[in-house]
């Protein structure tokens, strides 16, 4: 099974609310902190066009949590790891 990949940084509140989703709904996941990995940056921009955060990777596919709303977030998420 693919793994999640969540693209985040540490002072990004919508980062940590979607930690949080991901947390609660036992989803396991890869952390990569754009801190600590700049070429995680190029992947973001690549994908979404500009670097936005936090954004979600699921077998190439990409979803983002700007503006977090967990209603929102928890539909794209479903659907994104049913692709």
């Amino acid at each position: 099974m693919s793994v999640l990949t969540l693209y985040m940084a540490t002072w990004c509140p919508d980062c940590h609310a979607a930690k949080r989703v991901l947390d609660e709904k036992g989803i396991e996941y890869n952390l990569v902190d754009i801190e600590e990995n700049e070429s995680a940056v190029d992947i973001i921009i690549a994908a979404r066009g500009k670097r936005v955060l936090p954004t979600l990777e699921y077998k190439g596919n990409f979803i983002d949590g700007n503006r977090f709303n967990s209603q929102k977030f928890e539909k794209e998420l479903a659907e994104l790891l049913a692709s």
